[in-house]
């Protein structure tokens, strides 16, 4: 069966934007040997239109996943710079119920049920399932993660986005893998107890 993973950017307080949101600003942080890490390790969550600049191709196998779902905020970044698809080289949903229909027939959207679509997507063969964010909708489909990849940025907010609004219960996590670099980021990668 496949996973479903939070793969994350956080601030060192565990937010992952700013209160409206907005988590640019983390893309200031990525140094080149953290860029070409995440390339290395994680190249199926570079944003297509990023391939190029981090020297990605079309034949760029994935390691990790196959599939993203994002909550609508999420997706709306990359949609106010006209990317209506930006992570093409995966099956892509969006999860909103505002949404009329898809900015993009290579995008699908979820208006209904998304702790069912998401068990659904589970039962299909593949590579693992990626929660791109946002913190609502981590928050829906808390237990249904299986595991958490949070790159912690050297950075305290105070405020902001947190990385889920699920409430409060203790949710055991097993450490399973951690990364440093010169630039203060580490990425730490956790399973779920169940």
């Amino acid at each position: 069966m496949r996973t479903l993973t939070y793969f994350v950017a956080t601030s060192v307080d565990g937010f992952i934007g700013a209160p409206d949101g907005d988590g640019e600003f983390f893309n200031r942080m990525v140094d080149r040997e953290y860029a070409r890490w995440l390339a290395a390790e994680y190249p199926e969550t570079i944003p297509t239109h990023v391939h190029a600049q981090l020297g990605l191709g079309a034949d760029t196998p994935a390691r990790h996943f196959d599939t993203v779902i994002m909550g609508r905020g999420t997706y709306d970044v990359g949609l106010k710079d006209g990317v209506t698809s930006p992570y093409g080289h995966l099956e892509q949903y969006v999860v909103s119920r505002s949404l009329a229909g898809s900015p993009d027939p290579a995008v699908q959207l979820i208006s209904g049920d998304v702790v069912a679509r998401v068990r659904e997507l589970k039962q299909r063969p593949g590579l693992g399932i990626w929660l791109c964010g946002g913190a609502d909708l981590a928050a829906q489909l808390v237990d249904e993660i299986d595991a958490f990849v949070v790159k912690t940025y050297p950075v305290l907010l105070g405020t902001g986005m947190p990385m889920s609004r699920a409430g409060f219960a203790l949710r055991g996590l097993e450490l399973t893998r951690v990364e440093s670099f010169p630039g203060g980021q580490t990425v730490s990668a956790y399973a779920r107890r169940r």
